[in-house]
């Protein structure tokens, strides 16, 4: 059985003070993709979290589903990132991001058991501000804490297809409805379902909770934001979708990050 190694530091209480994680995240996920064939490409969705190393040094590190990065075969992807303009508006500023080394192995670290990958990364200045705090990512007790269960909302981010909100490159914004019980406890349900639509390059995106989305009635509602995991990938029966989307809990996400400080072997 896979055990993380701990943090260095105890990681802060999961549910943050809201100023708007909906914002926040929508700044902090971007486009990565790598063309695969003439006017063909593999599209995938990546978010941001600010998880300062050992040594309290900064560290941006890009988080996304393992078999976004796996399925790009070369060198290079490209990573989308967004200029704003003085004249308020946004330029779409792509860049190259290596993925892979000389000899073709993977320069991010990928969960041993779960479809989750991470990688540090040097970010331009906004985006570095932008990654989210490491502690914002659930915990595996903030399901039962806050009672979060089937019929709840959550809000994903993505690429549909490569698709973008708008020609800046931000991302689309989607909802859905917690479709699976039980969620806990997270070693015997490591992922859940989300109904709602999914679509190649949705892949890696985040999903989260926050006061904009609707819980049950009776529930206790939070005075914060979290986020509960990212996107796997969509259900589908004999090559039929099923419109059901697969969400890898957020708790995978912390243990692959803390494998970034792991001792060389």
């Amino acid at each position: 059985m896979f055990h993380a190694p701990p943090p260095q530091d105890p990681v802060p209480p999961v549910v943050a003070p809201v100023w708007d994680l909906t914002v926040g995240l929508i700044e902090a996920t971007v486009q990565l993709d790598q063309p695969s064939g003439p006017g063909v490409r593999t599209v995938g969705t990546g978010f941001l979290i600010d998880a300062p190393g050992p040594d309290g040094a900064p560290r941006v590190v890009l988080v996304t589903a393992a078999h976004v990065l796996e399925q790009m075969e070369e060198p290079q992807a490209r990573i989308g990132w967004r200029t704003a303009l003085p004249d308020g508006s946004w330029r779409f500023d792509p860049e190259p991001l290596t993925i892979r080394d000389d000899d073709g192995a993977p320069l991010w670290t990928r969960h041993p058991e779960r479809d989750v990958a991470v990688m540090e990364i040097q970010a331009p200045a906004a985006f570095a501000r932008a990654a989210i705090p490491l502690g914002w990512l659930a915990d595996d007790n903030a399901f039962a804490a806050w009672q979060v269960g089937p019929g709840d909302e959550l809000l994903s981010l993505g690429f549909p297809r490569g698709l973008s909100a708008n020609r800046a490159g931000f991302p689309i914004l989607r909802v859905g409805r917690i479709a699976s019980w039980p969620l806990s406890p997270i070693s015997a349900f490591p992922t859940f379902l989300l109904d709602f639509t999914v679509f190649p390059g949705n892949s890696g995106g985040p999903v989260f909770w926050t006061p904009s989305a609707r819980k049950r009635p009776g529930a206790p509602e939070m005075d914060g934001a979290f986020i509960a995991g990212l996107l796997s990938q969509e259900v589908r029966v004999n090559d039929e979708p099923l419109d059901i989307g697969v969400v890898t809990h957020a708790i995978y996400v912390r243990e692959t990050i803390a494998l970034l400080d792991r001792p060389a072997d």
